[in-house]
C-alpha cells in the first residue's frame, strides 16, 4: 500500500513520518510520498538528523504539487494521511475519499457536524476507511481506564479537570501562519484531546460547552485565541474543565504540561481516576543541551507517547501510543485490501461498534463539541448546546 501525506510540517516529523517509515520497514507500507507547498518545509524533513539515524536508508519521494494532484496519481485504496491545519482537513478528506483513497488524518476530524457527517456518508458509500489519530486512546492507562470504567469499578464520572499547555516555542513555528482567531483556538487544537478521551473511556456525550478565550499575537502580529479555559457538560449532568495554551514555559521540563483528572462516585463511595500525562517518572539532568525547539538542559522525557530505542539496529526503532496509533489504524487499512465493497462495509462497521479507532461515526461528537465551542469562544464564552452527534 502507498502513502502520500499532505502536510510536512511539527507532527509529521515528531510521529507520523517515523511511524509510517516503521510500517515501511517492518515490509507493511510501500511507497511514501509527501506533499507541502514550501520546499524548505520537505527539504527540513528529508534531512531531520533524527530520522536519518533512526532510519537509514529510507527516504520519502518530495511533491510540490497541489495535494490534489498527489492524491489523484494513486491507484484506488491506497493510504492518504492528513497533517495540515483544523481548517483546511475536510476538503482534503473529501478529495481523497472522492479518489477511492483511504484516509488517516490528525485530530481534529473537521470543524463542523455537518462536514463530519457528509464525510462519514461519502466514507461508508464507498467502503472507505477514515482513522481520525486521537493517540491518547492508544496509551495503556486509557485502554485501562476504559475497560475498568465499563466494568463499574469508578461507578459514573461526576467531575473531572484536564489540562495540556503546549510550549512557548510553538508561537515561532508555522503555527503563526495559520492558528488564528477565525481558524482555531487552543481548545479546539488540543483540548479536543480530553473531549474525546473522557467520552472514550465513559462513553458518556457531551451536551454543552463554553469556552472562554483570550486572544494574544504571535512574533509576526497574528491574532489567535492562545489561551482557553472550557467547561464540558456531559449526557449524565458530569461537568470536565479543560485548560489549553500555547504558553507553557519551554525553561520546564518536558515537551508540555499535560493530565486528566476524573472524580467518580456511586451511592456508596466515590472514585478517582488520575492520569499525570506529563511526567512518567524519568528524570534527566544532562551536560549539554540535546538540542530541538524546547529543550533544556534539564528533561522529563516521556517514553509513553513518543521516543525512539536501539534494539540492536540498523537504526532506531519508534515506541510509544504515537507509534502504536499511526500502525493501529494503517494495518486496519491494509485488512481492507482485496476486500468486495460489502465486505469493507461490514469490517468498517465493525470497527464502528467497537469504538477503539475513532471514526466519523462513532467519533462525531468531537466535531460536535468543537462546533459549539467555536460559537462559544467568539461570544465570551456563553454556553452552547451541542448539536446531537
Amino acid at each position: 500500500m502507498r502513502v502520500a501525506m499532505i502536510g510536512g510540517g511539527m507532527i509529521a516529523h515528531d510521529q507520523l513520518l517515523p511511524s509510517l517509515y516503521q510500517l515501511q520497514r517492518l515490509g507493511r507500507l510501500g511507497e511514501i510520498e509527501v506533499c507541502d507547498q514550501k520546499r524548505e518545509s520537505l527539504e527540513a524533513l528529508a534531512e531531520a538528523p533524527v530520522l536519518l539515524r533512526a532510519f537509514p536508508g529510507q527516504k520519502f519521494m518530495p511533491r510540490l504539487e497541489p495535494y490534489e494532484e498527489v492524491i489523484a496519481s494513486l491507484p484506488p485504496r491506497q493510504l492518504v494521511v492528513t497533517a495540515i491545519p483544523d481548517h483546511l482537513h475536510c476538503e482534503a478528506i473529501l478529495c481523497a475519499l472522492r479518489h477511492d483513497q483511504h484516509v488517516l488524518t490528525v485530530k481534529p476530524l473537521v470543524l463542523k457536524l455537518e462536514h463530519a457527517r457528509l464525510i462519514e456518508r461519502e466514507a461508508r458509500d464507498r467502503g472507505l476507511l477514515v482513522g481520525v489519530e486521537y493517540h491518547k486512546r492508544f496509551d495503556d492507562r486509557s485502554l485501562l481506564a476504559r475497560r475498568r470504567y465499563q466494568e463499574g469499578f469508578f461507578g459514573e464520572f461526576r467531575l473531572g479537570t484536564a489540562c495540556l499547555l503546549e510550549k512557548w516555542y510553538y508561537r515561532h513555528s508555522n503555527f503563526q501562519n495559520w492558528f488564528s482567531c477565525e481558524a482555531t483556538d487552543a481548545f479546539t487544537y488540543i483540548g479536543c484531546h480530553y473531549v474525546d478521551l473522557v467520552a472514550f473511556i465513559t462513553g458518556l456525550r457531551p451536551v454543552e460547552v463554553s469556552v472562554y478565550g483570550i486572544r494574544d499575537r504571535f512574533p509576526n502580529g497574528v491574532e489567535g485565541w492562545l489561551w482557553t479555559d472550557a467547561r464540558v457538560i456531559w449526557s449524565n449532568g458530569a461537568c470536565l474543565n479543560v485548560q489549553n495554551a500555547i504558553g507553557f514555559p519551554d525553561a520546564a521540563p518536558g515537551t508540555n504540561t499535560q493530565g486528566l483528572t476524573m472524580y467518580c462516585s456511586t451511592a456508596e463511595r466515590g472514585a478517582w481516576i488520575r492520569h499525570d500525562d506529563q511526567y512518567r517518572g524519568i528524570q534527566y539532568s544532562y551536560v549539554k543541551n540535546p538540542g530541538g525547539a524546547g529543550s533544556t538542559l534539564y528533561a522529563e522525557p516521556s517514553t509513553d507517547y513518543f521516543q525512539y530505542v536501539d534494539l540492536g539496529g540498523p537504526g532506531l526503532v519508534p515506541v510509544g501510543y504515537g507509534y502504536r496509533s499511526v500502525a493501529y489504524i494503517a494495518e486496519r487499512a491494509l485488512e481492507l485490501e482485496g476486500l468486495g465493497l460489502e465486505e469493507r462495509r461490514a469490517k468498517l462497521a465493525e470497527w464502528d461498534r467497537g469504538g477503539v479507532m475513532a471514526t466519523p461515526a462513532n467519533s462525531s461528537y468531537n466535531e460536535a463539541v468543537i462546533e459549539a465551542a467555536r460559537l462559544s469562544i467568539a461570544e465570551g464564552g456563553r454556553p452552547i448546546a451541542v448539536s446531537e452527534a
